[in-house]
């Protein structure tokens, strides 16, 4: 009778520890399906025209006489303001900066017998939401050259610079674009695997990126954004 008892609950443990161990199963694969996702991109770009323009001109001035090259800079920034009046700039949309000096001879290691002792040179930079108007004065100011002004327009520090500054106004719309560009993607992974898209498992905005279309162009913006989104596969 006892033998009969303990085999009975031999095979009633047993029998447990099998659907236990096949429930136990069965969670994990439903675990696994849950679990199966595909991660994508999804790509927004504009172009865009710029809003705003810097335009540093840099002039430059030498003599043996520091009062004369003092005397040219004044001059030449005369004519500079003067020409950009002129193309519709007004006093709130342009800064003079102070004149920097180099002595020659003053210098450590200068040598005061070759060329002239001092070299100057002054900016007046042209801060405005004028872009076009920019761009024209650009184009005509080789009269400033006509008239003496001694332009420094190979220095890093006086190219023209153009920003734009919408970029709020455009990442509702940008946003959703990649969103919809995702997840199109993702449809179509979904479908060559048999399965369909279910809901957003995780999402990263990613960086909004400002850059000009090209270097001929600098004054039209390409913005570029691009979102990676992780949608969780069904069957």
């Amino acid at each position: 009778m006892r033998n009969t008892a303990a085999i009975a609950a031999a095979l009633s443990l047993s029998i447990g520890f099998a659907a236990g161990g096949y429930f136990a199963g069965d969670g994990l694969v439903r675990a696994r399906a849950v679990d199966r996702s595909v991660t994508v991109k999804g790509l927004a770009e504009r172009e865009v025209p710029a809003n705003i323009a810097i335009w540093p001109l840099k002039f430059v001035a030498a003599d043996q006489s520091l009062a004369a090259v003092h005397d040219k800079l004044g001059r030449d920034a005369a004519l500079v303001t003067d020409f950009l009046s002129r193309h519709g700039f007004g006093p709130d949309e342009v800064t003079t900066g102070a004149p920097a000096v180099a002595d020659k001879q003053a210098a450590r290691f200068g040598d005061a017998q070759v060329g002239l002792r001092f070299t100057a040179s002054q900016t007046v930079t042209v801060y405005t939401n004028k872009v076009d108007a920019v761009r024209t004065a650009m184009q005509s100011a080789v009269e400033l050259g006509r008239q003496g002004v001694v332009m420094s327009s190979e220095d890093y520090e006086a190219r023209p610079e153009f920003l734009f500054t919408g970029l709020n106004d455009l990442k509702p719309t940008m946003i959703e674009e990649a969103t919809v560009n995702a997840r199109q993607v993702a449809e179509k992974f979904a479908a060559d695997s048999d399965s369909r898209i279910g809901k957003i498992r995780n999402a990263s905005q990613g960086q909004f990126s400002i850059d000009a279309r090209d270097s001929s162009t600098p004054h039209i913006k390409r913005v570029r954004v691009v979102s990676t989104i992780e949608y969780y596969l069904v069957d």
